[in-house]
């Protein structure tokens, strides 16, 4: 049996007909920058997280920049954030000529630990970037806590966390991207909300914020050819726009599948005694956009996954405090005991909405073959 690591046509497929009248409505229409769907998606968006703001742009990486530039990063300023995750949650803090400021991460969360944040803060420290990882957020009581103590500005990195909340000590559970001053969400093709290419957007309940955010997407313009800012060319395509807006419509079914898909995970691989299973921390609803597991002979288990036909990754490999493009900050092996230990044992199984039950089983099945042979 093959299984795909990730497969959009299946879900293409179900939705022939809506995928294409929304497509084809778009061809037809020739709006294709900042066509209606995208008003419409940046509405959508609101209604479904809560925010008052969203601002529609050409990626996560790059609703990543243009938030950094919206909150004034810039040469000598401190962002603290974690080494173990994409290179684009800390590139946007470099391309500033800001400082990212590395904290390790939790062990059972893989998110930024909370708890040693306080330590790394200076006088030049501007602001916090958690990312929400995998299938949970980052502890946004403490760093929120932490935040309005020392006076910094938070960017909710929550590319990978569409659909995910936080209750935290409240009753109330509020979206991930919108606890902060501003957050980023990702619309990559393997997103838990992912468009048939590239596609971004930003939140925030913060007007000046969301007016920087606008006319920083459009090369800096307040209006056409008056330019406030240099800005960039970070426009989501109309057509993105209307892929996203038939799977916004099926969004929470498609969530509470992939909770379903990660019980049958946690089901069959509870008595494996080689592989760690996800943990989740803290009054919040988990979203499962991967599902990474701690395994022991990673490598070799890939491998074997491989020859079977199985499809796994690995996020991350290489924390970023020891990546090249970072020698300049000057960490080594060694600074991050946490991150290191995970980029040696993680392991990503398959996890999307349309993946069968005969299929997990057997992934599990394999996986506990190769530890059992």
């Amino acid at each position: 049996m093959k299984v795909n690591f990730f497969t959009p046509t299946r879900e293409y497929l179900e939705k022939k007909e809506e995928f294409n009248k929304a497509i084809s409505a778009v061809l037809e229409s020739g709006s294709f920058i900042f066509g209606p769907q995208v008003s419409e998606l940046e509405e959508e968006i609101k209604k479904y997280t809560g925010a008052k703001h969203a601002i529609a742009v050409a990626s996560g990486t790059d609703a990543l920049l243009v938030s950094s530039h919206a909150l004034g990063f810039k040469d000598g300023d401190e962002i603290i954030t974690s080494p173990f995750t994409f290179l684009a949650s800390t590139s946007c803090i470099a391309k500033l000529n800001a400082k990212p400021v590395f904290v390790d991460v939790d062990e059972d969360t893989f998110n930024l630990d909370a708890n040693k944040i306080e330590e790394k803060i200076t006088s030049k420290t501007a602001s916090i970037l958690p990312i929400h990882l995998f299938s949970q957020m980052a502890d946004m009581d403490k760093i929120m806590d932490i935040a309005s103590k020392h006076n910094l500005s938070v960017l909710e990195d929550a590319a990978e966390a569409f659909g995910m909340q936080w209750g935290g000590s409240s009753s109330e559970y509020k979206h991930s991207g919108t606890i902060g001053d501003i957050g980023i969400y990702s619309f990559f093709p393997t997103k838990t909300l992912g468009g048939y290419g590239d596609g971004g957007m930003i939140v925030t309940n913060n007007d000046k914020l969301a007016e920087t955010a606008k006319m920083l997407r459009v090369h800096g313009a307040s209006k056409k050819y008056h330019y406030d800012y240099i800005g960039y060319n970070s426009r989501l395509d109309s057509i993105q726009a209307a892929v996203l807006l038939v799977k916004l419509k099926y969004i929470d079914n498609a969530l509470k599948q992939r909770q379903k898909v990660a019980d049958w995970y946690k089901e069959r691989l509870a008595d494996c005694d080689y592989i760690k299973l996800p943990t989740v921390k803290g009054n919040q609803k988990p979203v499962y956009y991967a599902f990474n597991t701690l395994v022991e002979k990673r490598d070799e288990l890939a491998a074997y996954l491989k020859e079977n036909e199985i499809g796994t990754s690995i996020y991350y490999p290489i924390p970023l405090h020891l990546q090249k493009c970072f020698d300049y900050l000057g960490y080594k092996k060694g600074d991050f005991p946490v991150a290191e230990k995970l980029s040696t044992k993680v392991l990503a199984l398959p996890i999307y909405p349309e993946i069968t039950e005969d299929e997990v089983n057997f992934v599990c099945e394999t996986i506990k073959k190769f530890y059992t042979k």
